[in-house]
């Protein structure tokens, strides 16, 4: 049984992109589609048994009718194929009014052949063509289906997170307890775990975040623990069962741009026995749009500072990439910079997030007022020197200079 195991899509982030004048669609659309359409391209050529989507479809709570559109054409394709897909709900698809439907229900409703929804904390048989898998889903906890007002009157906010955290794990302690051990299993969840490494999502999160222990996802019925939620790629835990994040599909802004994008390839030995079904994991990449950061830092005694820009850009592949530069410089050479000069040269990029500049001050190493006191004029000299980048080519002849002045002063006295 081969599983792919993906989360964080996203649909609907817009930031660094243009708006295409015939469709007014976003062009970051089409990056977060093309990474998805790789994905579902790979499922149906390596004829995958079951795909897994550990939470957040929309970067919305109410995502747009044409962005729903596009995640049903693909969910559909992978259906026509035979391949089922597993949603487990994220907290971007949650709506604010616990009694509103969530992002996601539409497909249930509608009785949508192949897609089966996690939107409570339960376990579900999910037929493939490979035979049974039993699905623990641990969704983002809607905090009034699990706390009435009475269970969290006169409780702070940490103390709610806490009893919050308490209810979670004793649930998936009673589900992970009750899973049938002669069938492969996995824990599905989008929830944020101890031990991990987060990074953009911080700025994308919606309220306090609650954290569930490593050891309360770790049962011998479950086979691999599938989160969802944290955008960097990583292997939480290797012991059984391995608890592993997959990552978004696609970069969201700079603080991804060095983060591997791509899903994960579970092999199941449904046969094989309890802690042993797992024969094969492998994370597989896609071409997520590259994000660059270029620093440049301009010399005191530049004397064409756009010059030296275009030389420093020269040496970066910007070919289609979202890029921001960083321009460091004396303050005196601000007023010759040429910005419209620079964005013509980065006209290959797929889009300029922003360019920025810094003043730096010349340093110039202080002298201790006993040396100071102490020093001949020679020396002064050649200490003046050695800090001025522009006499480097000069030194000899500066000192020679200041020697004959030295002397012919020594002599009038």
């Amino acid at each position: 049984m081969k599983i792919i195991h993906f989360a964080d899509l996203h649909i609907g982030v817009e930031n660094y992109g243009t708006i295409d004048p015939e469709t007014g669609l976003s062009s970051r659309l089409n990056d977060f589609l093309n990474v998805f359409d790789e994905l579902v391209d790979y499922a149906i050529d390596q004829e995958i048994d079951l795909v897994i989507l550990a939470g957040d479809v929309y970067k919305s709570r109410d995502p747009s009718q044409t962005h729903q559109r596009e995640f049903a054409k693909r969910i559909s394709r992978l259906s026509q194929e035979g391949i089922p897909t597993f949603v487990v709900v994220g907290n971007h698809d949650l709506p604010n009014s616990t009694n509103r439907a969530t992002a996601v229900e539409i497909f249930p409703t509608l009785n949508v052949e192949g897609i089966f929804i996690g939107d409570t904390l339960n376990t579900q048989i999910i037929q493939t063509k490979s035979g049974n898998l039993q699905i623990l889903s641990v969704p983002w906890p809607r905090k009034g289906s699990i706390l009435s007002r009475e269970d969290s009157k006169g409780l702070n906010i940490d103390q709610v997170r806490m009893e919050l955290e308490r209810r979670l794990t004793e649930g998936v302690r009673l589900c992970a307890e009750s899973l049938d051990t002669s069938l492969p299993a996995m824990l599905v969840g989008h929830v944020t775990v101890n031990g991990a490494t987060v990074g953009s999502e911080r700025s994308m999160m919606m309220g306090n975040d609650h954290t569930l222990l490593v050891s309360s996802l770790q049962y011998p019925a479950i086979d691999y623990v599938a989160l969802g939620h944290i955008h960097k790629h990583q292997i939480v835990s290797s012991n059984h069962p391995q608890i592993v994040y997959s990552g978004s599909l696609e970069r969201v802004d700079f603080s991804e741009e060095h983060d591997a994008k791509g899903f994960c390839v579970i092999t199941l030995d449904e046969k094989a026995p309890i802690t042993q079904r797992v024969t094969d994991f492998q994370f597989v990449p896609v071409n997520a749009r590259r994000f660059l950061t270029i620093d440049i830092e301009i010399p005191q005694d530049t004397a064409d500072p756009n010059s030296y820009i275009m030389f420093q850009l020269s040496t970066y592949d910007i070919e289609a990439a979202i890029i921001r530069i960083r321009i460091k410089l004396p303050s005196n050479l601000y007023a010759l910079i040429d910005e419209r000069r620079i964005r013509e040269s980065l006209a290959s990029s797929q889009f300029i997030a922003n360019i920025t500049y810094e003043s730096i001050t010349e340093r110039r190493p202080s002298i201790p007022v006993e040396t100071a006191q102490e020093i001949n004029p020679l020396k002064a000299l050649e200490l003046y020197a050695q800090n001025k980048s522009d006499l480097e080519d000069l030194e000899s002849e500066f000192l020679e200079a200041g020697q004959n002045i030295i002397n012919s002063v020594n002599s009038r006295e």
